[in-house]
C-alpha cells in the first residue's frame, strides 16, 4: 500500500457524455493540437489535493460525508485554451452558486488539512486536450451540453505505464431538491 496517493475531488461525466464530448473533440482537434484526454479521465476538479497521506485522505473523507450541499446543472458552453499549462478546455459560461459553494467548501477544508490550494481563483472545466502549449484553432461553435450534478467523487490519479488513469474511490451525494 503506498505510502501517499494522489487525489482529488471532482464531478464525473456520465458516459453518455463521456462519448458526445470524445466525438465532438475528434470532429473539432487536429492531431497535433495536443493528447486527448482519455474519455475514462474526463471530469471537473472541485479541488486539488496533491499528494495525500492515507491517514489525511481518511481526515478528507470523513469532511466529506459530513457535507450537506444540493445537486445542480451546469451547462458545458464555454471553451478555452490556456498555452502555458498547455490544456484545451470546455467550460461552463455561468457556474451554478452551488457548484461555486461546493468547491470552496472541499478547497477551504483541504487546506485547513494541509492540502496546498491553488491562489488562482476557481474556474470550472473539463480538460479536453494536454500538451496543448501552440495555438490552437478553437471551433467557432461551442458545444451545450448539460452536466446534472447529483453527487461528488474522491478520485486517486495513477500513473501506470506511461498513462494517467482516475481512479474514482468513493462517491457521495448531494442533496436532491425539494419537490
Amino acid at each position: 500500500m503506498p505510502e501517499s496517493r494522489r487525489l482529488f475531488f471532482a464531478l464525473s461525466l456520465p458516459t453518455a457524455l463521456q462519448k458526445q464530448v470524445i466525438r465532438w473533440r475528434a470532429d473539432n482537434f487536429e492531431p497535433e493540437d495536443g493528447r486527448p484526454v482519455a474519455a475514462a479521465n474526463l471530469h471537473l476538479t472541485l479541488a486539488f489535493l496533491g499528494d495525500v497521506s492515507d491517514q489525511k485522505a481518511g481526515v478528507l473523507r470523513e469532511i466529506a460525508t459530513r457535507i450537506q450541499s444540493p445537486a445542480f446543472s451546469l451547462r458545458l458552453d464555454d471553451l478555452g485554451h490556456w498555452p502555458r499549462p498547455g490544456v484545451v478546455w470546455l467550460g461552463t459560461r455561468r457556474a451554478p452558486l452551488a457548484l461555486l459553494q461546493l468547491a470552496s467548501l472541499l478547497r477551504s477544508h483541504a487546506a485547513r488539512n494541509g492540502c496546498h490550494q491553488s491562489t488562482l481563483p476557481f474556474h470550472p472545466h473539463v480538460s479536453l486536450l494536454r500538451g496543448a502549449t501552440r495555438p490552437v484553432a478553437l471551433p467557432a461553435a461551442t458545444p451545450q451540453w448539460q452536466l446534472d450534478a447529483t453527487d461528488f467523487s474522491l478520485y486517486e490519479s495513477r500513473f501506470h505505464q506511461g498513462r494517467t488513469r482516475y481512479q474514482c474511490l468513493q462517491s457521495w451525494p448531494l442533496l436532491a431538491a425539494p419537490p
